[in-house]
This record gives C-alpha cells, sequence and structure tokens, in this order.
C-alpha cells in the first residue's frame, strides 16, 4: 500500500506522514454500483481515492437523488471530511461510478494530523475548496441552464471519469442523477443522435461530437 500512496500522494504528503498512513489506514476495493455511504449512516473513516471514481448523491426524503460531483484518482470528499470531524450523520450517498481502490483513513486521525501536518492541512482545506466549487456549479447549471444543456455537461463530465467515449447507463439511471424524468432524457438523447453527436445503443451512449 505504501507504493500506491507514494505514486498518488506523494507530491502532496511528506514521508512521515505517508509512513503513519500507512501504518493505520485499510485497503478497500469496491466494484462498479457498490454504495459506499448511505444518508444518515455515521462515517468512521475518510477515503482517499487511489483509481477508479466515485459519484457522491443527494437524496431527497421521497427517495429521489441529484448527482452532485465525481471524486477521482488524488481526490477525497470535502463532505465526508465534514462528517467525520463533526461526527454527524452523513448527508450524501456515494456510489463507485467505476471499479475503484481505496485507502480508507480513521475518523480519529483527521483532527491529529491536520494540528501535526501543514501538507495534511492544506490537502484538506483545499478539498473543502474544490468540492465546494463543483457544488456551486451544480447549483448554477440547475439555476442556469437549460435540460439539454445540463445533459451536455453530464455526458461530457461522464466520459471524462470514465476515460472513455461510451456512458454505460440507462436513460432512466441519467434521469436519476439529473432529477428528472425518464422521458425528458430520452426525448434529448434522440435530439443529439439526430445531430449526429451521440449515438444510441441499448443501455449505452456513444459519444461522437459533443
Amino acid at each position: 500500500m505504501i507504493q500506491e500512496l507514494k505514486n498518488n500522494y506523494g507530491h502532496l504528503f511528506e514521508n512521515e506522514l505517508l509512513e503513519e498512513i500507512n501504518s493505520v489506514a485499510t485497503f478497500k476495493e469496491v466494484s462498479e454500483g457498490n454504495e459506499l455511504i448511505k444518508p444518515g449512516s455515521y462515517i468512521k473513516s475518510m477515503p482517499l481515492i487511489i483509481s477508479g471514481a466515485i459519484k457522491i448523491l443527494r437524496e431527497d426524503q421521497d427517495g429521489d437523488e441529484l448527482l452532485l460531483y465525481f471524486l477521482e484518482r488524488g481526490d477525497t470528499c470535502a463532505m465526508t471530511l465534514s462528517c467525520c470531524i463533526g461526527h454527524h450523520k452523513s448527508e450524501i450517498k456515494a456510489i463507485a461510478e467505476t471499479d475503484s481502490k481505496l485507502i480508507m483513513i480513521p475518523v480519529g486521525k483527521m483532527e491529529e494530523w491536520t494540528a501535526k501536518y501543514k501538507s495534511w492541512r492544506n490537502f484538506v482545506f483545499e478539498s473543502y475548496h474544490k468540492r465546494l466549487m463543483e457544488a456551486i456549479e451544480t447549483i448554477d447549471s440547475i439555476a442556469f441552464l437549460k435540460m439539454d444543456e445540463r445533459l451536455l455537461k453530464y455526458l461530457k463530465d461522464k466520459t471524462k471519469v470514465n476515460n472513455e467515449n461510451v456512458v454505460n447507463n440507462t436513460h432512466q439511471e441519467i434521469a436519476y442523477d439529473l432529477h428528472t424524468s425518464r422521458v425528458v432524457i430520452s426525448r434529448l438523447l434522440k435530439k443529439l443522435e439526430v445531430e449526429g453527436k451521440i449515438k444510441l445503443n441499448r443501455n449505452s451512449i456513444k459519444i461522437l461530437s459533443l
């Protein structure tokens, strides 16, 4: 695990901190579609993403979801940090977008390392800032973008995260992520196909030009 830590976080953390992480953290592999965090649960460890991607969603009282942002290699989740430090219940859902490898750090080390290591403190603050900006971007897209523009942004984000030009999601799954109806998504996807921007297949979408 120490080598993966150095490969992914060696440019951020000093060797002493990397050794500490290696001594207390646990390695975890999750398969695509697995749920890592449920709303209302207490979070006992904070993830560092080694590979893959995790999507963070907000769920309302009716169980409807809204995609907030993706976590990729080298990231952590600010909302997870907040829950860990404040001992609050989770207000988000985390699901593996792809097969992923994580390093899970115990909650008890959060405050200790924030006081002890400047590099960790900078990492935490930068993570808060990055996730906040992504959350604001999500709010802006809901407030200011039309649904077809939100769909285009969603498809671009998915191809970036998955590092391929095929989005393996059903129309219903996309509708859940964008908090709209399947009928609306199907209509807009068909429009994009007519425009030559995508090719619709069964349970997948090939991106031609966005």
